[in-house]
């Protein structure tokens, strides 16, 4: 699957070792297991890879304080037991956001995603 970040932080977080060990305050373990997700994101064919991995816990986010999050989905970076989670949004080929994003409908033909952030997100 092709991956395409939201913005360049975002994109240094996750492709830069070094970056994402100072965004966790030097929390190496949550920096090796964000690049093994971003990894296994880019090995997989379709966004449906990844959903049907109990590991990744793939879940679809709800708006939140006023923010509009339909389309948006999200992954541990490690387990649940920790907090942090990566922002996804599929993309269709034209690495556009998808009209509908049912993605019960559309996993076997996603072959790209945009990581919009990584964060706390429920906090």
């Amino acid at each position: 699957m092709k991956v395409v970040y939201a913005t360049d932080k975002v994109e240094n977080i996750c492709e830069d070792l070094r970056m994402a060990k100072k965004f966790f305050d030097g929390n190496t373990m949550l920096a090796k297991s964000l690049m093994a997700r971003i990894n296994a994101l880019k090995r997989a064919d379709t966004i449906k890879d990844i959903i049907v991995q109990p590991a990744f816990h793939f879940h679809k986010l709800k708006n939140k304080n006023g923010r509009d999050l339909e389309g948006y989905f999200a992954i541990d970076v490690k387990s649940r037991r920790e907090q942090w989670r990566i922002i996804l949004e599929p993309l269709d080929e034209s690495e556009q956001p998808y009209n509908s994003c049912k993605i019960d409908e559309i996993a076997e033909s996603v072959r790209i995603v945009e990581v919009a952030e990584v964060s706390k997100h429920y906090e």
